[in-house]
């Protein structure tokens, strides 16, 4: 479903914590742009939500019963007729969760502790079709990548950058660094459009899901390279 521009933004809340949810209500409401369109306790009723509700964003707890947020965060993205974009809500308390989640297909991870500023902006990213990693987040993957057990970051079916072009690769570099698709456009001073159109021919030729797919390849791929491993 395409969100016209001038259109709410509707957000489905994922956690089996009543005062959780509660507070990210009101948090939200406040926002003009925003419409909380429902509030799920667990992750069977997130997934039924999404396809019944279609939201425009999902703001998904991990910890939840019946089905836990990676799990319906996987059936939802695999789901058709459900195309939130999904938002963890994360700690890192497990690891694993986070790289769970990123192969399930989230689309963003903002850390629990973060500000109702920083909550609203994720949201709002993710809306506008960008992928969004906190830059803690961000450290954690490339930690992760550097490391010699890769087993839980997804990899591209033998795909190469050989075949994009000099610009694309400058974009995947950009995306790679963390920028959005309006950071990008004026780092190169192009519309935005324009930049949505590369990402998208970057996606397709190298046979990645999504942004954050493209940022993994881009440093399993020495496309760009972790700060610590330079120089």
């Amino acid at each position: 479903m395409l969100r016209m521009n001038d259109s709410p933004i509707r957000v489905l809340l994922a956690d089996d914590h009543e005062l959780v949810r509660a507070g990210f209500r009101v948090i939200l409401s406040a926002q003009p742009d925003f419409e909380i369109v429902g509030e799920a306790r667990n992750g069977r009723e997130a997934v039924d939500l999404a396809a019944k509700l279609h939201p425009d964003v999902i703001c998904m707890d991990v910890q939840m019963p019946e089905i836990n947020g990676i799990d319906a965060t996987r059936m939802i993205v695999a789901d058709p007729t459900a195309d939130a974009a999904v938002l963890i809500l994360t700690t890192f308390d497990n690891e694993e969760h986070l790289f769970n989640a990123l192969d399930a297909g989230a689309s963003g991870f903002l850390l629990k502790n973060s500000s109702p500023d920083d909550l609203a902006a994720a949201i709002r990213t993710l809306a506008s079709g960008d992928a969004l990693l906190s830059p803690a987040v961000t450290r954690r993957v490339l930690q992760r990548l550097t490391r010699a057990d890769r087993r839980s970051a997804p990899q591209p079916d033998a795909a190469t950058t050989a075949d994009l072009t000099a610009r694309e690769r400058e974009v995947l570099v950009l995306v790679a660094e963390g920028l959005s698709n309006a950071e990008i456009a004026s780092a190169l001073f192009v519309g935005e459009a324009t930049v949505k159109t590369h990402v998208s021919k970057i996606l397709h030729k190298l046979r990645l899901r999504d942004r954050i797919q493209a940022i993994v390849f881009a440093y399993e791929n020495a496309v760009v390279v972790p700060s610590s491993n330079r120089g």
